[in-house]
């Protein structure tokens, strides 16, 4: 189970990257259920970024990868066109990241918007890192 005190060390982190690059963004941490366990729309952020930024963590929950790893199976001639449209729309872009436990279960991810995709994906990355400290300090 991802913990209130593991969410809101993701969203800290997240949060002093975003700072860091001078980027205002939203940032959403799911459980694995897909639920909110923890959000931040820092100062200065898009508003239209929230959805983006939950869609983003939610691709991630769903299909257990990063978010931008989903593009390949909807992109036009893949597997699986307009995958995307699915589970309510998905974000098959970076700034998604699934965290896991280190035995890889899927305890939750982590989605983040409001910068360009690279500044999104540095930011997820970020905070994504800060969970994997956690979990083998734990251990």
């Amino acid at each position: 189970m991802l913990t209130t005190r593991e969410a809101k060390a993701i969203v800290s982190a997240a949060e002093t990257m975003a700072n860091t690059i001078n980027v205002p963004v939203i940032i959403a941490v799911l459980d694995a259920g897909a639920h909110l366990k923890a959000f931040l729309r820092m100062d200065g952020a898009v508003i239209g970024s929230i959805d983006i930024a939950m869609k983003k963590a939610r691709t991630a929950v769903l299909f257990e990868i990063n978010s931008e790893l989903v593009w390949e199976y909807c992109k036009p001639g893949a597997p699986a066109p307009y995958l995307e449209l699915t589970n309510d729309g998905l974000a098959p872009y970076a700034g998604g990241i699934p965290l896991k436990n280190s035995d890889g279960l899927l305890l939750g991810a982590v989605g983040v918007s409001g910068g360009s995709i690279a500044q999104d994906f540095e930011i997820a990355k970020a905070a994504a890192a800060a969970f994997n400290h956690q979990v083998t300090s734990s251990n």
